[in-house]
């Protein structure tokens, strides 16, 4: 889907096709750890991108995990920005350039404005990495929702 056909509407962003793929890939990467991730779309946002993406984990409530492991990929489609942050859980192990590094991999999908490639390649590296340090364990349950959220 070409950027400037993409509908700027958070819930018609991506489309039917890109969302399932998102959603089968995001419980893939969750029966191989104990980490949970979600992935949010706003249209707009009014300050900075990461602090926006707080807000959003704060709200959503991904905090809310046994081992802190929660990760949110944040898209604010009109600002043509993004972010990846994860839990300390998450940043106790693998510091702040790991989210950096993913966010830059990710752009270059972006870039070619293959958007749901590009947050299925960053749930797909940040699975590999989370599975070596966080496995999963026989009493994990899904803490969290595996439905992407919308601005509303």
């Amino acid at each position: 889907m070409e950027a400037g056909k993409r509908n700027l509407n958070p819930k018609l962003f991506l489309s039917k096709e890109e969302q399932y793929k998102i959603i089968e890939t995001i419980r893939e990467v969750e029966k191989k750890s104990i980490c949970e991730i979600r992935l949010h779309i706003a249209k707009k946002i009014k300050g900075d991108i990461i602090e926006e993406a707080k807000k959003i984990f704060n709200a959503l409530e991904m905090y809310n995990t046994r081992e802190r492991t929660g990760v949110l990929f944040f898209l604010s489609i009109k600002d043509r920005k993004f972010a990846v942050i994860g839990d300390e859980g998450i940043n106790n192990k693998v510091g702040e350039n790991f989210w950096v590094n993913i966010a830059n991999e990710m752009e270059s999908y972006f870039r070619k404005n293959m958007f749901g490639e590009g947050i299925v390649y960053g749930i797909q590296k940040i699975g590999q990495l989370l599975e070596k340090h966080f496995p999963i364990k026989k009493d994990d349950i899904n803490e969290l929702p595996d439905e992407i959220s919308f601005e509303k």
